[in-house]
Formats: C-alpha cells, sequence, structure tokens
C-alpha cells in the first residue's frame, strides 16, 4: 500500500473475489477512467458480514488471485488491511483506516447498484466520510445512494462468482470469465471442483 503515497482520488473495491473475474476488473478500470481515479486498491474481505456460505475458500488464495489479476496494470493494486484485521471485514471500518493513514486523498467507494447497502454496519457515516461510485445493473434500484453518486454506465458484465464457481464444479470452461493468471491458479491448485 506504500503505492498510494501521494495519491489524490483513490478507488476502493471490496468483496469476497471467490474468485475475482472480469467483471470486477472491467468495473474498476471504467470507475478509474470515468473518475479519474489515480489508483484502485482491491480489498478481500477476511471474513465478509454478509456472506453464510461455509465453503469460501482461504481469504490467502483469494488474496493470491486477486494480486495474479491486477498484476499487469500499474493502477491496481492489493491491500491485506481487512486480511491482517483477522475478522469480520466492516467497510465503514477499512474507510476509516484508509482514511487514517492517506488524510490527503479521497476515497471512491466502488459497488454495484445490486449491493444491499442498508444491511451495511453504519452505511449513514459510511455516505458521509467517502464518494460512491456505483455500477447500474438491470432491476436494481439505484435511489438509496446519496446524491454525489457517481454511477457508471457499461460496467455491468453479466458474470458472477456464483456461476463461475458453479460451472467449475460441472467441468464446464470459465476461461472467458476470468483473468488467464487466475485461470490458471485455479487449475493449478484444484479450486471450486
Amino acid at each position: 500500500m506504500d503505492k498510494l503515497e501521494n495519491k489524490k482520488r483513490i478507488g476502493i473495491l471490496g468483496g469476497t473475489f471467490d474468485p475475482i473475474h472480469v467483471g470486477h476488473l472491467v468495473l474498476a478500470e471504467k470507475a478509474k477512467a470515468e473518475l479519474d481515479l489515480d489508483k484502485v486498491i482491491f480489498i478481500p474481505a477476511h471474513i465478509p458480514p454478509h456472506k453464510t456460505r461455509d465453503d469460501i475458500i482461504d481469504v490467502e488464495l483469494r488474496y493470491a488471485m486477486v494480486e495474479a489479476a491486477v498484476s499487469d496494470n500499474e493502477s491496481f493494486i492489493t491491500s491485506r488491511i481487512e486480511i491482517e484485521k483477522k475478522d469480520i471485514s466492516y467497510t465503514i471500518e477499512t474507510v476509516q483506516a484508509l482514511q487514517q493513514k492517506f488524510p490527503e486523498s479521497e476515497f471512491w467507494l466502488i459497488v454495484g447498484s445490486d449491493a444491499q447497502l442498508y444491511d451495511w454496519k453504519n452505511v449513514d457515516e459510511l455516505f458521509k466520510i467517502c464518494r460512491f461510485a456505483v455500477a447500474k445493473r438491470p432491476q436494481f434500484k439505484i435511489d438509496e445512494f446519496p446524491a454525489d453518486t457517481a454511477f457508471i454506465d457499461g460496467a455491468f458484465l453479466n458474470v458472477s462468482s456464483t456461476q463461475i464457481r458453479g460451472l467449475i464444479k460441472r467441468g464446464e470452461s470459465v476461461a472467458n470469465m476470468l483473468p488467464e493468471k487466475v485461470y490458471q491458479f485455479i487449475k493449478e491448485h484444484s479450486l471450486y471442483v
């Protein structure tokens, strides 16, 4: 995260990333371009608060996939901030920690319009301390976001981690849904089979 020094406009893309896929990267790229972000930080959740699956793969494997996915893009970096916490990952706490470390930066939280924001811890406080960049997704309302939200058109790809895990389990191809390095990592480690 030392790569954030002197950066002013930072995007935050958090998630379980089980696995990270091309949709995440397209969203980050669109947000970076439309909002003139200096960097986008990818933050894998150690213990996601709203995921109840007991088959989420180990966070170190998920982190390695994120690292592989962003390694060729100098505008993208990864952070272990939620992994090092070793507890439930709440976005409000992550943003506050980043603001303490980089007080001169403006943070943009990148999410899809399907985010269940009012299930999030202290979401009203989160609205006050960072800006939101929201990918419009079909059939999801956008009226619960703050007035200063930036909406990103064309960033939604019809691909999901759930879909990818299911296809792998059935032995079907997912090569076009994943960055090549992530695809190879999954094959090498026999994940999701």
